[in-house]
């Protein structure tokens, strides 16, 4: 039995070994998620904005450090129509509860997403978190920050997606 199990690891981390992260000129992949507040969030319904897709969790202390630059963000660049899609990887995550907690400490105003199964980070090859993904109005990825985002880096990012004088 646990030689099945092993083969079945290995087939599917071989599966991946060749894959390549999400990267500047991808078309981003489709997030089709839950959310936080019982609808769905779904990138494709995003096209024509620009987008800030940032993976995190609640117990990645980085990701705790930027969720106010996020909602910052969102502030100052929604009303030029910016989206702010944060998808949290609920399948790392004690509870659902916890990270209602984890949101409503930062009044996040944009759509958290439940990834439960991690189909999302899969799609967009997440190797770690925080990671921040910057699409455009016509759905292609331009910029890709891994790890913790420092407040220049961000608007770096957002420059790239972003008619910002």
């Amino acid at each position: 039995m646990w030689h099945r199990m092993a083969l079945i690891a290995l087939t599917l981390a071989a599966s991946t070994t060749n894959a390549q992260p999400v990267g500047p000129g991808a078309r981003a992949p489709e997030v089709d998620l839950p959310t936080l507040a019982g609808s769905r969030a779904q990138l494709s319904k995003l096209r024509g904005h620009p987008v800030v897709v940032s993976f995190w969790g609640t117990w990645c202390p980085p990701c705790r450090t930027e969720f106010p630059e996020l909602v910052r963000v969102q502030a100052a660049y929604g009303p030029a129509g910016l989206f702010v899609l944060a998808v949290n990887g609920r399948d790392q995550e004690m509870s659902t509860k916890t990270v209602q907690q984890f949101v409503d400490e930062f009044s996040a105003p944009f759509q958290v997403a439940l990834d439960d199964h991690g189909r999302a980070r899969r799609a967009f090859l997440i190797q770690g978190l925080p990671t921040t993904v910057f699409i455009d109005t016509g759905g292609m990825v331009r910029e890709v920050h891994r790890g913790p985002i420092t407040h220049e880096e961000l608007e770096r990012g957002l420059a790239t997606i972003l008619k910002v004088k």
